[in-house]
């Protein structure tokens, strides 16, 4: 968790999917996951474009909830698998849902043509040879399948039986009591690659009972939901998606945020995770991207997100603990943090800092002062609310919220100097600086000046060693220390 702090994993909110590969591109769970999240806002973005209302959180719901909203809307088709002498008619099942699902799962793009081929062409290009064959098989394609194991046996870096699997293929019959059937039944009970045994559990099925594909475990989720959503009823495939939806939550399998999306099965889900790895830094960015409030107030999840919070802090990860906060707010806007700290009138004990930004500023600007700012800005030297007069600096002796550039102790020809290098005041200058200690403080700027030099309190007769007592004033953020 610690070097994937440091490469930013999990702030890429535009190209979501490429999160994984800033986590070292090494654990199929957490592509899967981002490739998920990915799908899901590119596709809740498009459907809130075309449809009124929020119809793209029927999206972050996952394909479980997707599913269960297309009962009784189901069209049925015959289809026969293309490249083959005999044609035997198989039946899948379309609808607007199930496409969802598919798109979802990666298989089809967004649009209105859902053409696998370029997701075939995809794998192709990362040698995933077998599951690209498989998923043109799954789609009735049997030249194609069989032309990609061609094409992966040539390239020496597919497995081994290729060509074997190829030529089975292309005796491909759907005679039930065929000496084909019977070898198939045999060479898939050698092969290694659950892909190619999932391709002849297939083709020897009868039509609506697909166990053999189905059951395969080392198939991926998303392309086994996929398969479901082509070729079960509506009642088979809700009864599927449910058990594959428990035995994720019980592994803690991050491919089943798919099935559960980001709901409280979601949440149970990652629960799961989280207690058998402690990656409590994936749960927090899981669960900002897209969730609902009602998800975001789980106290499992706030609590994720604290020890994350508090992991960067304890590694001094301070910049990115406060990257993190940012990503949380733009994301979460209900859990922008409110001010933890402010300065408050010694007599009224009413925030100084609220106070002036709630009231109008009114007089002359820092211009005056020889500073350029905006004409508006005008010092503050007394409370807003009871106008007393602000503590003074310990080194100009000027009340507090006179701006740094009018305080004495500097010559005009410095001025002069600084102008002509059109030089800013830094607003840090101005701050309210004080030791917790001894009380005595000052404008942040003359305070810095001060502590380069020594180490005790400016104000005469106090002893106090200010810079002494500041734990944290030589620390260094570990994220720009040289290893």
């Amino acid at each position: 968790m610690r070097l994937r702090a440091l490469s930013r994993y999990g702030l890429d909110t535009e190209q979501v999917w490429r999160n994984h590969i800033l986590a070292g591109n090494e654990d199929p769970q957490l592509k899967s996951l981002w490739y998920t999240l990915h799908f899901m806002k590119q596709y809740a973005d498009d459907m809130d474009q075309k449809f009124t209302g929020n119809k793209g959180s029927l999206v972050y719901a996952g394909i479980k909830s997707i599913v269960k909203t297309s009962m009784g809307t189901t069209e049925n088709l015959r289809h026969s698998r293309s490249g083959s002498d005999r044609h035997a008619d198989i039946i899948q099942y379309t609808s607007e849902e199930r496409s969802l699902a598919l798109q979802l799962c990666g298989w089809v793009k967004k649009g209105a043509d859902l053409d696998v081929e370029p997701f075939l062409c995809s794998l192709e290009q990362e040698g995933d040879w077998e599951r690209a064959a498989a998923v043109a098989l799954f789609n009735l394609d049997i030249r194609r399948a069989i032309q990609i194991m061609n094409k992966g046996a040539s390239s020496g870096k597919g497995d081994l039986n290729l060509n074997v699997v190829a030529m089975a293929l292309s005796g491909y019959t759907d005679e039930k009591n065929s000496l084909w059937r019977e070898m198939c039944s045999t060479l898939r009970l050698q092969l290694n690659n659950p892909y190619l045994c999932a391709m002849f559990a297939f083709l020897t099925s009868e039509s609506g009972c697909y166990d053999g594909v189905l059951n395969e475990s080392n198939v991926a989720v998303r392309d086994r939901v996929a398969f479901a959503c082509k070729f079960l009823t509506d009642i088979q495939l809700n009864r599927f998606v449910e058990k594959l939806t428990n035995e994720m939550k019980e592994a803690g399998n991050l491919e089943g945020i798919l099935l559960t999306g980001l709901t409280n099965d979601g949440v149970d889900l990652m629960e799961s995770y989280v207690d058998r790895t402690g990656d409590v830094q994936t749960a927090s960015y899981c669960m900002l991207q897209g969730s609902p409030s009602e998800v975001l107030k789980d106290e499992r999840v706030q609590y994720w997100i604290e020890s994350y919070r508090n992991l960067l802090d304890a590694w001094r990860f301070w910049h990115k603990r406060a990257e993190f906060d940012i990503h949380r707010s733009k994301l979460d806007p209900s859990s922008k943090p409110l001010a933890q700290v402010f300065v408050s009138c010694n007599f009224c004990g009413k925030s100084i800092s609220y106070s002036c930004s709630t009231i109008p500023h009114q007089g002359r600007g820092f211009s005056q002062y020889g500073v350029s700012g905006s004409p508006t800005k005008s010092k503050v030297t007394s409370c807003p609310g009871c106008r007393k007069p602000l503590p003074r600096c310990a080194l100009c002796l000027i009340n507090m919220g006179t701006p740094v550039s009018c305080c004495p102790g500097g010559s005009k020809s410095d001025e002069k100097v600084d102008l002509s290098k059109d030089k800013k005041l830094a607003q840090f200058n101005n701050w309210f600086t004080w030791c917790h200690n001894c009380r005595h403080g000052g404008h942040a700027g003359h305070m810095l000046s001060w502590f380069r030099d020594h180490n005790e309190c400016p104000v005469s007769a106090c002893s106090c060693k200010c810079m002494q007592l500041d734990t944290t004033g030589n620390l260094i953020p570990a994220e720009v220390v040289q290893p």
